[in-house]
């Protein structure tokens, strides 16, 4: 990992917004890839800030700030990003009219996420592009269908990677649901089923996801995304766009 300093003329926060949980785990995740970023990029102030189920909010990491660059800890553009985050920055306007906020693009989709996803499965066991494999990417799922049609597209992109068939499937709120994507595919006669999340964090969804997979005949489920160095790479890149410069990645 690279570790380039920013030059001391004081860079301006970073404020990575995720959506909060009541699990434990979840906000250890988002401190634990955000340590990441503090290590390659030393001197640059980093927080996180939540938009429900955990503190602090948005519009607490941002009182007192003059400017800052606001980055979704979000897999797609849905209704977390475009309502949501908005609202929360309007209210901190609304307090502070000074306040100056770049506000950045979410983590996905990104080819270094599908590179983070092939790093979860090999952790598993499963090399990336097997023949023998079918994969299923599974994402919590939206009300949005353009957040669910990204990830489909994500799981065509990889299918080119030489998969037996790579597929996308959702936890809550579009179908397939995961476990039915298992069963699909085996009774289509794929020699072996693994499930990559398309997950930031542990919680719920996972845990959920995890036992209904494995129950329908998965042979194994990688963990999330988590605290991976492209993930990190990712977010020192919005980083950079919100403030319309190049960042190095945070990848060796």
């Amino acid at each position: 990992m690279n570790r380039t300093p920013f030059p001391r003329a004081r860079p301006v926060p970073l404020i990575a917004v995720a959506h909060g949980s009541r699990d434990p785990r979840a906000a250890a995740t988002v401190e634990d890839l955000l340590d990441l970023v503090r290590e390659a990029r030393p001197g640059l102030p980093v927080r996180a800030a939540y938009l429900d189920h955990a503190p602090p909010t948005l519009a607490g990491v941002l009182a007192g700030q003059a400017e800052a660059a606001v980055l979704p800890l979000l897999l797609t553009e849905a209704y977390h990003s475009r309502v949501d985050i908005p609202g929360a920055l309007a209210e901190a306007a609304a307090r502070q009219p000074r306040l100056r906020v770049h506000r950045g693009a979410t983590l996905g989709p990104h080819p270094l996420l599908t590179t983070a996803l092939e790093r979860r499965l090999a952790e598993a066991g499963v090399a990336a592009g097997d023949p023998e494999t079918a994969v299923v990417l599974v994402s919590a799922g939206s009300s949005d269908h353009r957040a669910n049609a990204t990830v489909a597209r994500i799981a065509r992109d990889w299918a080119r990677r030489g998969w037996w068939a790579a597929t996308a499937a959702y936890a809550s709120a579009a179908a397939p649901a995961p476990e039915a994507e298992v069963r699909r595919l085996l009774a289509a006669g794929a020699p072996r089923v693994v499930v990559a999340p398309y997950l930031l964090a542990p919680g719920h969804f996972a845990d959920r996801i995890r036992a209904n997979t494995l129950a329908a005949g998965a042979e194994t489920v990688a963990d999330v995304l988590g605290a991976a160095p492209e993930v990190a790479s990712v977010l020192l890149e919005r980083y950079g766009q919100a403030l319309g410069r190049t960042e190095v990645s945070a990848t060796a």
